[in-house]
């Protein structure tokens, strides 16, 4: 199938670039961004323009911020086109009900990824607690958003989602595997003085689970899920690539290169079944916790 992809940064030249390259699924089509381009593949500066001259353009997937990407959804939505949409899947939940609906009225497939989910041991941690009662569970996400963000201060405006941004993959990972929803029910969110997002985050949900995101974390990143049942515990590592159970490794890897082409993969089956998926379990956390956190005022950030 011939896809176009819009928004040429890096997240699409890192990841979305090489998966679809590597797919027998897909052909790169053509490429929508005001300052990047892919070698050899048409590029346009307006998503209006390409879809006027590239009408055989059959899916458009986003990787564009969250703020701007409900005009580009909607606009390829309309022209017919299937949708596929980077996480988090929007800045507001409205826009993505919007967008649910214009999919489900049209007949086309509309796809709210959550990479993390197709980290490596993420299937093999929800088999493994479907039988079993959670007892206690905490996430620990900490990273360098200088490194994973260099420059990007659009991560800090509104609509940015600050800390949220990688602390959603958590999100999609535990509401992926736990056995039993939760719920939040308070939040700690720190903001730089200079900046209108969190960038570091407490977390408290029901059934007695916790969760810490930092985006000030120099040198080794952490990115871990550990979760006590009543029958042992079960530990991710590594954005949920790896898999502990009572102490020992018993799945996966510690390569993240496996997420995108698994979406991707995911994107053609959907299409293929004229089905849509738009969980937005994760996304609920966090506007949750900007309306239930208490806010402190940090030191300033700048990259």
């Amino acid at each position: 199938m011939k896809l176009a992809l819009v928004g040429i940064g890096k997240i699409a030249v890192d990841q979305h670039v090489p998966a679809i390259t590597a797919s027998l699924d897909w052909e790169l089509a053509a490429t929508v961004s005001r300052k990047g381009h892919v070698e050899g593949v048409e590029s346009f500066a307006a998503i209006e323009a390409m879809l006027a001259a590239r009408p055989e353009v059959e899916v458009v997937s986003l990787a564009l911020p969250p703020v701007p990407r409900f005009a580009y959804a909607w606009a390829a939505l309309q022209a017919g086109k299937h949708v596929m949409l980077e996480k988090p899947p929007g800045a507001t939940l409205a826009e993505v009900h919007a967008l649910q609906a214009l999919a489900e009225e049209r007949g086309l497939t509309l796809y709210a990824t959550w990479h993390s989910r197709m980290a490596h041991a993420v299937a093999p941690a929800k088999a493994w607690l479907q039988s079993k009662t959670v007892t206690r569970a905490h996430i620990t996400w900490r990273e360098d958003v200088r490194k994973w963000h260099p420059g990007q201060d659009w991560v800090f405006e509104p609509g940015g989602m600050g800390v949220f941004d990688p602390g959603s993959n958590a999100l999609s990972i535990l509401t992926k595997i736990l056995p039993t929803p939760v719920h939040l029910t308070a939040a700690d969110l720190d903001f730089p003085s200079n900046r209108q997002t969190p960038i570091a985050a407490r977390l408290t949900f029901s059934g007695n689970v916790t969760a810490d995101f930092d985006w000030r974390q120099e040198g080794h990143q952490t990115w871990d899920i550990e979760v006590e049942t009543n029958e042992g515990q079960l530990a991710l590592r590594m954005g949920g690539n790896v898999l502990e159970i009572d102490g020992n490794t018993v799945a996966g890897t510690s390569s993240i290169m496996g997420e995108y082409p698994a979406l991707y993969a995911r994107m053609a089956e959907l299409v293929r079944l004229g089905e849509s998926d738009v969980d937005l379990s994760p996304m609920v956390h966090v506007s949750d916790a900007m309306t239930l956190g208490r806010r402190a005022s940090v030191d300033p950030f700048s990259f």
